[in-house]
């Protein structure tokens, strides 16, 4: 969405930063692998379907996603591309007067997992999608085999409270002013400068 189009979350462990067209080769070669298609129940696209699935997250305000860079990477080599290990999305809808996002994390470096880094992306996302998106509500869809998923949605204050036809539990997390005060708890460092700041200054300041 252009909401975020210049927006840059910085954390202890990871950065997210707007999904560009410059993330969309290395994208698209993650999601070649057949265990990312399987565990974010997607069909591979062709590069130029890739591009076209960039340009939507952009234009659609109904959608949100970041690209999440390793922190370490990014501040020893400036080099986003490099720093590249997943993506975090929401997908925003309005039911009765209240603001509801889908939510989706992906790792797709194995080197970058079980570090917490995807913990802290999602709790960021999440954070953003509280404080300026508005959202009232969040869901998950996970595949039923995909334990490591679950567990972290679970972790990070969701309820499983069913499943569906295509094996996936449906877990749900109702935002409190509670759930909030804990968000910035886990938070805790979390900035928020522009894009284009992000490869002139140090991101341990």
């Amino acid at each position: 969405m252009k909401l975020n189009s210049s927006t840059v979350i910085v954390g202890n462990k990871v950065v997210l930063v707007p999904y560009k067209k410059i993330h969309v080769p290395k994208y698209h070669k993650w999601m070649q692998r057949k265990d990312l298609q399987e565990a974010t129940a997607s069909e591979p696209l062709s590069e130029e379907e890739e591009y076209h699935m960039q340009n939507t997250w952009f234009l659609d305000e109904d959608k949100c996603t970041f690209i999440i860079l390793d922190k370490k990477i990014i501040n020893s080599t400036n080099n986003e591309i490099d720093a590249m290990i997943g993506d975090v999305n929401l997908y925003l809808s309005n039911i009765d007067g209240k603001k509801i996002a889908e939510c989706g994390i992906m790792i797709a470096e194995n080197s970058a997992r079980g570090q917490g880094k995807g913990f802290e992306a999602l709790a960021l996302m999440l954070k953003y999608g509280c404080e300026v998106l508005n959202v009232q509500k969040f869901e998950a869809k996970i595949n039923l085999s995909n334990y490591v998923s679950l567990n972290l949605f679970k972790k990070i204050g969701f309820k499983l409270i069913d499943k569906n036809i295509f094996l996936e539990a449906i877990l749900v997390n109702e935002v409190q002013e509670e759930y909030k005060k804990w968000l910035n708890e886990v938070t805790n460092g979390l900035s928020i400068i522009s894009y284009d700041e992000l490869l002139r200054c140090n991101l341990n300041s």
